[in-house]
């Protein structure tokens, strides 16, 4: 029998906080899916849910991902000060902090998931596109990369793993 692994309170937070904020890890699994599909024809859902795990399991990301939600629920709250309170109102397109977090979630599996990242970030498929949208009156600023940063690091670990490298 598989030895159960403890979850440490920080990322009990992260995954937590990333269903509160309504994004499941099928909602990610389904991005690497859209990633990965075409380059492997017996890939599951359930290698991508494992992967998406995997990666959840990361300190680094687990940072990342209470950080930018804490800056997103402030952001709706209205609580930080000006100019910064509408920069990450509004998506500001010249305000590149969000992404910079994204990218310490993508340079834990290598460069692969650089490329996979910015593709995704430009399609927007699935919960991206649902968590972009501004008309819901949430704030998302952070949360739409860091979940694309999640969904591209896991695509990056699952090509490593399919490659042969050892456990990433």
């Amino acid at each position: 029998m598989a030895e159960e692994r403890k979850v440490s309170t920080l990322e009990k937070t992260a995954r937590d906080w990333l269903v509160e904020r309504g994004v499941t890890i099928d909602d990610i699994a389904d991005l690497v899916y859209y990633l990965q599909s075409k380059y492997h024809e017996d890939l599951s859902m359930d290698d991508c849910r494992f992967n998406v795990n995997k990666v959840l399991t990361k300190r680094e990301v687990q940072n990342a991902v209470i950080t930018g939600i804490q800056m997103d629920r402030l952001a709706e709250k209205k609580m930080l000060e000006e100019p910064l309170q509408s920069t990450i109102e509004v998506d500001e397109s010249l305000y590149g902090i969000d992404e910079i977090i994204a990218f310490s979630i993508v340079n834990v599996y290598g460069s692969i998931g650089f490329t996979n990242y910015g593709y995704i970030d430009k399609q927007k498929p699935g919960i991206l596109q649902k968590l972009n949208d501004k008309s819901s009156g949430e704030c998302h600023t952070f949360l739409d990369d860091i979940v694309g940063a999640i969904a591209a690091a896991a695509s990056s670990r699952l090509a490593h793993t399919i490659a042969g490298d050892a456990e990433v």
